[in-house]
């Protein structure tokens, strides 16, 4: 053989890399990766779905590399690697640029634009940049199936998820609670709490907190108090959110806590009061240099002067009546009581909580134990709601903040305008209501996709019960090789340690419906869990006159054409469905299984398939897709989805923000292409 190779006296890396992608797509070398291993062993995978709602960034490619060496590796070694791409296309990411687009927000669906036009919007927006990911997939040489790609928003997809939440109702594991949640003003809906504990979901501000005087009555239980010493006694309570303080409707203390009651002055109206606060919390507002032993003849504005007249015992203070700060709702006893709480503390404040039944979790139970009233006005249905509305504003009740957003969830905000909380602060100053104002450092949850702050809002939601099965997600994490190690026994572990119940219900639009139908009363409810079902019990409905036609096989499954469909409850009444759609977490985490639309078809490939030996994505996704893979899996199938999973780092902006598509700060990996492909890969 006198054949030499060509010589080559410099090298386009850009020419070499096209050159290898166009031999294997000719020569279709990843489809021979397959079939011609029939024989061999399956090493399953599962690829995490991106939404292509958006551009892909150069972050997008470090997984996806990952992702291809592990995969390859495998090949290479003889394994039947089945890769099998996909789409994420429900939920607010999709939502909210369609809102963006249209100019409109969450109240103009259903009056200026139909919920059946907007979500035509969403589902054409969905798949707007698919092309631009395939192209990218193709040229950083990661081998993928775009051509069998399983897509969230198709009937079949769907159709398995609503299979799994009727095995979860059939074991017990989904229920309808009304508590307070998560809620996100700006994106109109509740979150579960994963999405709350997504990167940067916590945020450092600085907010106006209170220390305010609630004044304490003179009666016959508060007698041992007001005998020895007279009049203007007030209970000091410090909160960082103001805006809650028109529905306060109780206040708690530690029973076992030593309280102080102290002669001094307010500082803003010069009168002289005596107040009450945990011993241990003197410090926090006074000067020991400013104590004095004798009486308090006048107020020197340098220097807070204060007297120790006595100290109490929390127990003392139990079912004591207070006045109503703000006094716009009014509320029945019991409401306005001092109770005993388990979570007072004096690590700071005064050792003594503002109590919300409708803005705080711990709130709403301590009130609920205590049988407190919250303050409550009335809709347009006679129904009892918060005195701030789902868009974050004052309901007209509250006359003098009426309108005005409780914190900064609208975008058209002007930033130098007064906030509520401080508004709310001044009105208490000019009171005497106001013992101590100042800004506050902390940090405070926002949400995900927006960016805007939550509130903690009372809700009717459906929940699945992960709590009861806590352990068996604890146990089976130990077994799955996670790297970094750190990772699965740290950031995941403590997780699922701190776990609570799943809020699965979303009041939005694009997503996976409920399949849930009750009667107006509750008493009777029906979860479908196949499409055939639905069709089954339509007939049903159809007979009964509930409903004028049958489904045929082209309905699609989503709101609002299942809003319409009316069944029929074992006793003849009407049943309407449950409204929300699912947490869009739920969708990707039911991966290892709608992918394959188990268990209508596919079974013999889904239990070939199942768990993955290998999965890769961002850490971000620890507390997202990770966590919905996990939980879903063993609920359903009581086993973990995947035995080893890299959780890799984040790719940093120059500022070491997380590059993000939504934050648009994400380098363009088209242009670095351009250099060929192997220099951004190693990189």
């Amino acid at each position: 053989m006198n054949k030499k190779f060509n010589e080559y006296k410099s090298i386009n890396y850009y020419e070499v890399g096209s050159d290898i992608l166009s031999f294997w797509k000719k020569k279709k070398i990843f489809e021979k990766s397959i079939t011609l291993r029939n024989n061999g062993d399956v090493f399953s995978f599962y690829e995490g779905p991106p939404s292509a709602n958006g551009m892909p960034g150069i972050h997008h490619v470090m997984s996806r590399t990952v992702k291809d060496i592990f995969c390859r590796y495998k090949t290479l070694k003889g394994f039947k690697v089945y890769r099998k791409g996909g789409w994420d296309t429900h939920g607010l990411p999709v939502e909210i640029q369609v809102e963006k687009k249209l100019e409109i927000t969450k109240d103009d669906i259903g009056k200026s634009i139909s919920v059946e036009e907007y979500n035509k919007e969403c589902r054409s927006a969905v798949m707007q940049f698919k092309k631009n990911w395939e192209d990218l997939t193709e040229r950083i040489g990661y081998w993928l199936d775009l051509n069998n790609s399983y897509v969230t928003f198709k009937n079949e997809y769907i159709e398995s998820v609503w299979w799994s939440i009727k095995e979860l109702y059939k074991k017990g594991l989904l229920y309808k609670g009304y508590t307070i949640q998560p809620f996100s003003p700006a994106a109109g809906t509740g979150l579960s709490s994963h999405e709350l504990n997504m990167p940067g979901a916590y945020k450092e501000i600085f907010d106006v907190s209170i220390t305010a005087q609630f004044k304490l009555i003179n009666n016959e239980k508060s007698q041992k108090i007001f005998q020895q010493f007279y009049d203007n006694i007030y209970f000091l309570a410090w909160t960082t959110t103001p805006w809650t303080l028109p529905a306060n409707n109780g206040l708690a203390v530690g029973k076992k806590i030593v309280y102080s009651l102290v002669e001094t002055y307010n500082k803003y109206t010069k009168n002289k009061i005596k107040v009450i606060l945990a011993q241990d919390c003197l410090p926090y507002f006074f000067d020991s240099k400013n104590e004095i032993h004798n009486n308090i003849d006048d107020d020197d504005e340098k220097k807070l002067k204060y007297k120790i007249l006595t100290t109490f015992k929390g127990s003392d203070f139990i079912g004591l009546d207070y006045e109503q700060l703000l006094s716009y709702v009014k509320a029945e006893k019991p409401a306005f009581t001092v109770v005993d709480a388990d979570f007072v503390s004096t690590n700071e404040g005064t050792g003594i909580v503002h109590i919300s039944k409708t803005f705080g979790s711990d709130d709403y139970t301590i009130s609920i134990k205590n049988k407190l009233p919250g303050i409550f006005v009335k809709n347009n249905k006679g129904e009892d709601v918060p005195i701030v509305n789902k868009s974050g504003k004052f309901v007209k009740e509250i006359k003098d903040f009426a309108g005005m957003y409780v914190k900064d969830f609208n975008k058209n905000s002007v930033k130098d305008e007064l906030s509520t909380d401080a508004k709310i602060s001044i009105k208490l100053k000019t009171e005497n209501k106001a013992f101590d104002v100042k800004k506050h450092k902390h940090t405070y949850p926002h949400c995900w996709r927006t960016d805007k702050p939550i509130l903690y809002y009372p809700m009717d939601s459906w929940f699945i019960k992960t709590t009861k099965l806590k352990k068996q997600f604890i146990k089976q994490n130990k077994e799955i090789n996670w790297q970094p190690k750190s990772t699965g026994s740290g950031r995941f572990g403590d997780w699922l340690e701190n776990l609570v119940d799943w809020n699965l219900s979303r009041s939005r639009f694009w997503g996976t419906p409920l399949p849930i139908w009750r009667t107006k009363d509750g008493s009777e409810e029906i979860c479908i869990g196949s499409f055939q079902e639905l069709k089954n019990e339509v007939k049903k409905s159809y007979k009964k006159g509930f409903m004028d036609s049958l489904l045929d096989d082209t309905f699609d499954m989503h709101r609002p054409y299942v809003d319409d469909i009316v069944l029929v409850s074992n006793s003849g009444n009407p049943m309407y469905r449950e409204l929300d759609i699912i947490d869009v977490w739920y969708d990707s985490g039911s991966v290892p299984f709608a992918q394959y639309h188990y268990p209508f078809e596919n079974s013999h490939f889904f239990k070939e398939m199942f768990p993955a030996k290998f999965i890769a994505e961002g850490i971000d996704q620890t507390r997202g897709w990770f966590f919905t893979l996990h939980v879903i899996s063993i609920m359903l199938f009581g086993k973990k989805s995947f035995e080893n999973v890299i959780s890799n780092g984040l790719v940093l902006d120059r500022d070491g923000n997380k590059m993000s598509k939504r934050l648009g700060n994400a380098v363009d990996p088209f242009e670095i292409l351009k250099d060929g492909l192997e220099r951004l890969r190693n990189f």
